[in-house]
């Protein structure tokens, strides 16, 4: 199953945190973290999204990343 579909499905699962700039899930491939505070800025925000993350318990800083553009939005992809 490509990425894509594996994340678009994940997504629909509730979200395992809240933070004021993302949703944060679990994924098969990593933790994926769904950028809601309205339009997405025009550079993945990863910096944001590795302040946040430890808000709900989640040191990302030494995973890979990638962002990929979804139906349901911007989604960073962290993953090991």
């Amino acid at each position: 199953m490509p990425i894509r579909e594996l994340l678009e499905a994940a997504l629909s699962e509730p979200e395992i945190g809240l933070t004021p700039q993302f949703r944060w899930h679990a994924t098969p491939v990593g933790i994926a973290a769904l950028w809601c505070a309205g339009s997405a800025p025009s550079s993945p925000p990863f910096d944001a999204a590795l302040q946040e993350g430890l808000q709900v318990g989640l040191d990302l800083s030494r995973e890979e990343r990638e962002f990929h553009q979804l139906n349901s939005g911007l989604v960073l992809l962290f993953h090991s």
